[in-house]
């Protein structure tokens, strides 16, 4: 498998929008389990939606280093 730049960009941009995606997902489900009196779950949850959102980050300084 030829691994050109493009092809490395496109790709940690689709990771970045999955885990985008993920943590949105996490926060709104964090937000009703809270509500549904599971506040320690919450926390787990909004913690690894936090966690997801620093993937991202590390992956768009990944990629700035192709620029």
């Amino acid at each position: 498998m030829e691994l050109d730049k493009p092809k490395l960009e496109h790709l940690i941009e689709h990771w970045v929008e999955h885990n985008d995606s993920h943590s949105k997902s996490f926060s709104e489900w964090a937000a009703k389990i809270e509500a549904a009196g599971y506040k320690e779950i919450s926390e787990d949850i909004k913690m690894a939606a936090a966690k997801m959102d620093e993937c991202s980050e590390l992956l768009k300084k990944a990629k700035h280093k192709l620029e």
